[in-house]
């Protein structure tokens, strides 16, 4: 069964949401918009707070993607957010080591740095991805889930 993809965007990642949302729908998913709806200004940190909680909140049928200008602020302000592993991704193998590697459950591109196009590429890797379980890839993401139930 395919996850429930929650998304957002600041206003320098609105275009190349709108087309990774478009991309995604035509491929069967079910996409929940969070905004930004506009290439009006808008400060990143509440959109990406905003889909964090929503994916920590359901973390076996939720996966995030998140758009700003370089990515930096979204996943900065996403893995504040307890339960989220929210790495920026520009590239095909990072997509997919970081799902394999660290159980990446949001998705953070920039839009200023790739291509819609690329930024497609990486979603459906990172989407087809599979966390790699046991053995010392449990081990770390277990010490990363120890360390955020630590700090609260």
């Amino acid at each position: 069964m395919k996850p429930v993809i929650v998304m957002a965007s600041d206003h320098a990642g609105f275009r190349m949401k709108e087309f990774v949302k478009q991309q995604l729908e035509d491929a069967g998913y079910t996409v929940e918009d969070y905004g930004t709806h506009s290439e009006e200004s808008v400060d990143t940190a509440p959109y990406a707070f905003r889909v964090g909680e929503e994916v920590a909140a359901h973390p076996e049928e939720k996966k995030g993607i998140l758009i700003c200008g370089t990515g930096l602020g979204m996943s900065i302000a996403a893995n504040k957010v307890k339960g989220v592993r929210a790495p920026l991704v520009h590239d095909l193998f990072s997509a997919k080591m970081t799902v394999e590697h660290n159980h990446a459950n949001v998705l953070c591109m920039g839009a200023r740095v790739i291509a819609p196009n690329m930024a497609w590429e990486i979603t459906k890797v990172w989407l087809a991805a599979k966390p790699l379980c046991g053995g010392k890839y449990e081990r770390r993401v277990q010490q990363i889930t120890d360390y955020d139930n630590k700090r609260g």
